[in-house]
């Protein structure tokens, strides 16, 4: 019997070590002051992690040595316009991809001059996580509290601050210590929940993927440490089912007479054969008849994937409309309370035509009123009766035509909006609904 054993075992091989777990994409945001090493930690967290490609590490090696320095200039492998690699500083949003194997990440990298405060707005749309760098001889600065703020009203969900150029005090507790006061004291006043701290040198790597030796007295997580066990935005969360028609399938051929399906992406919850729903805003319900992902006909459908939906009843469904559970479906409305950041540099003015594009829905909307704007220096609502370039503040618009929308704090793809100039078809402003 022990011969038998010892046969079946050499046959079958030795055990193979369990994959590592599949964690999901995490979407992070990195925001700061100007100069605090925003581009250099990215460049720094794609080399440790060995995501550069050997030709583009030599590239950014010739082009640091040309410009007479001693060590190798990270942020070169994200400041990719020559404006910024000219003066130095990051103005568009600059997006990296890396992988760890566990995990993989989108970072965006925003500019941290304020008259690109709405380039960040933008980035940390989508984002789940936001690191604030603070520059360790510069401590807690505006931009550092205007950047912690406007994070937490696009949602993002945890906040890491991140002390950089520690080997510029001489790696000091008690100036990390100091700097951690500071912050959590502004996000305390912000009523941000969820933060971290962390000590760091991007240019020489400390606690950015390896420990170094020289921040011995800090017993906490690496950052990628802290981006590796990172929860998303909607982890653990069950969402209603949001289903934005993007257009309506009918193929004129013989063989398909009578073929009608909805075609768009589920931005939220699931759908199964059989399940009912409701169409929005008619508000009339029907049953789910098929599901099809190509030539493929499935029994149900997730977050994320784009497919046809066929329904048991011929409903007056067009492109714009929602598709939701009855039991849950938000209740469309022709006015819409929201925080927006303003982008264009022509100010807003209820004197102008826009357009709102809410999901795949486009309306005429005009402005109700503008109910404050947020002085983002002393980071107090002020009262307003306009919002100019990088403005952000709370409005009120009154569409043409009904949109079924969410809370942006409850689902941002069904919460968010941008509106258009009517007249020179410009994107002007980004929009939360509240």
């Amino acid at each position: 019997m022990r011969a038998t054993a010892t046969a079946t075992v050499a046959a079958e091989g030795p055990s193979r070590p369990a994959a590592p777990p599949d964690l999901g994409l995490l979407r992070f945001l990195t925001c700061g002051s100007v100069d605090d090493g925003k581009s250099t930690l990215i460049g720094r967290l794609l080399v440790d992690t060995r995501s550069v490609l050997t030709d583009a590490l030599a590239a950014v090696e010739r082009t640091s040595r040309r410009r007479g320095l001693t060590a190798v200039d990270l942020s070169l492998l994200t400041d990719g316009l020559s404006a910024e690699r000219e003066q130095g500083i990051t103005i568009d949003v600059a997006h990296r991809y890396f992988s760890t194997g566990t995990r993989s990440y989108i970072i965006a990298d925003a500019p941290g001059h304020e008259q690109y405060t709405r380039n960040m707005v933008t980035a940390g749309s989508t984002a789940d996580l936001a690191i604030v760098l603070v520059d360790a001889r510069k401590g807690v600065l505006t931009q550092t509290r205007r950047h912690a703020c406007i994070a937490h009203l696009l949602g993002i969900p945890h906040l890491v601050v991140a002390v950089n150029k520690m080997d510029l005090v001489g790696w000091s507790r008690e100036v990390f210590e100091r700097i951690v006061a500071e912050a959590r004291a502004v996000a305390a006043g912000l009523g941000i929940p969820d933060v971290r701290f962390l000590p760091l040198s991007a240019l020489g790597g400390d606690m950015v993927v390896d420990r170094g030796e020289r921040l011995g007295w800090y017993e906490g997580p690496t950052l990628l440490e802290l981006l590796e066990a990172a929860p998303t935005a909607r982890a653990g969360r069950r969402e209603p089912f949001r289903f934005p028609v993007q257009w309506v399938c009918r193929p004129q051929t013989e063989a398909h007479h009578d073929f009608r399906g909805l075609a768009g992406r589920i931005e939220a919850g699931e759908i199964a054969v059989g399940d009912e729903v409701r169409a929005l805003p008619s508000g009339r319900a029907s049953r789910v008849a098929a599901i099809r992902l190509g030539d493929l006909q499935l029994d149900r459908a997730v977050r994320g994937q784009s497919v046809l939906l066929q329904l048991s009843d011929d409903l007056d469904v067009s492109r714009g409309d929602l598709l939701a559970r009855p039991a849950d479906a938000p209740a469309p409305t022709q006015r819409v309370e929201a925080l927006v950041c303003w982008l264009s540099e022509r100010p807003l003015s209820p004197a102008r035509r826009y357009l709102l594009r809410h999901t795949t829905r486009e309306t005429r909307a005009r402005l109700e009123e503008v109910a404050w704007r947020l002085d983002l220096e002393a980071l107090e609502r002020r009262p307003a009766e306009g919002l100019a370039v990088n403005d952000v503040g709370r409005v009120t618009l009154r569409l043409a035509q009904p949109i079924a929308a969410d809370p942006y704090a409850v689902n941002r793809a069904t919460g968010a909006f941008v509106l258009v100039d009517d007249a020179t078809n410009d994107t002007v402003a980004a929009g939360m609904i509240q």
